[in-house]
């Protein structure tokens, strides 16, 4: 903390908004405010409305701490609005945001900074519908040889996610894709270890690892249920892998979260393959809050209560 920043600061805690993951997000900011209080803060959980740009101009909060997940919160749009009222959040920019959130774009730009990411392609609902390119799926499935990952370009909670096996399951997947989305990422299923860094005031946390249940051979996802159904998954931080692995995999999350120009709170989502070899999946902006979600394990694991988390970010959106 810096000598500038007082003790005692008014926070704005923005959560539910209109996404898809409205309901996550109203857990994850009144576990938020809850703790910021418990700090000492003067809190006020705000909801997403035609009225938050006039709540916030009248209250002129010290920082708005943004719990919002999903659409307008991870998009860069609410971080647009404020930074043209001059109100300091947490997370990073709206430029960052918007950049990060949609996830060929976050894509491209790892790969050009040379950081690991299976290959993709991307393909819109107008491009099959206005110029016939149904017809050139065949060749998506020659260039990213099975199985596939199917995910909307953008969104979060692993929803309208689909899982190609055969050729004759792209064209479902791109629809269930397209359901969240006109634009669907295609890209090169990596088999391996889910795992989960999360990176606070520039520093990594430990790794987290996803462990999913055994459901007898049946193949099961990291998918929405299991986000945020107590018990769905176990969590394991730090991960269940080699000092190496572990390492390196690190190093790989800030290196993902540099080139993104995150800053204050982001999570990288990867897989670990049976190499050893981490692939950047996703970065998070707006981390889930909730009793289940992957940064607070985190913070856990570092020995970090959840309100000493919720403190921390906020004073690095103030103090930067």
């Amino acid at each position: 903390m810096s000598e500038e920043t007082p003790a005692t600061l008014s926070i704005a805690v923005i959560a539910g908004g209109l996404s898809l993951e409205r309901d996550v997000s109203l857990r994850s900011g009144t576990r938020v405010a809850a703790a910021l209080e418990s700090q000492g803060h003067d809190v006020t959980l705000l909801d997403v409305d035609q009225h938050l740009l006039d709540t916030l101009e009248t209250a002129r909060p010290d920082v708005a701490y943004i719990a919002l997940h999903g659409r307008m919160g991870e998009d860069g749009t609410v971080q647009g609005l404020l930074e043209l009222l001059d109100i300091p959040f947490t997370g990073p920019d709206a430029r960052a945001s918007a950049a990060s959130w949609d996830k060929a774009v976050a894509k491209g730009v790892w790969r050009r900074a040379g950081l690991p990411t299976p290959d993709w392609v991307s393909l819109s609902s107008d491009a099959i519908r206005d110029l016939g390119a149904a017809r050139i799926l065949p060749q998506i499935v020659q260039r990213l040889p099975l199985p596939l990952v199917v995910k909307p370009a953008q969104g979060g909670g692993s929803m309208g996610v689909g899982y190609v096996n055969s050729a004759e399951q792209l064209t479902d997947a791109l629809i269930g894709s397209f359901r969240y989305h006109p634009v669907a990422v295609v890209e090169r299923f990596v088999a391996g270890v889910e795992v989960a860094v999360s990176i606070v005031d520039d520093q990594p946390l430990p790794v987290v690892e996803i462990e999913l249940p055994d459901e007898g051979g049946e193949d099961v996802h990291y998918d929405f249920a299991a986000r945020y159904t107590p018990g769905g998954v176990t969590l394991h931080a730090p991960a269940r892998l080699g000092e190496t692995v572990l390492k390196n995999v690190t190093e790989v999350a800030v290196a993902a979260y540099r080139a993104c120009d995150a800053r204050h709170v982001t999570r990288a989502d990867m897989i670990v393959d049976p190499g050893g070899n981490p692939w950047l999946l996703e970065l998070d902006t707006s981390p889930g809050m909730t009793e289940t979600s992957l940064l607070p394990a985190a913070a856990d694991a570092a020995g970090e209560t959840f309100a000493a988390l919720c403190d921390r970010i906020v004073r690095a959106a103030v103090d930067h």
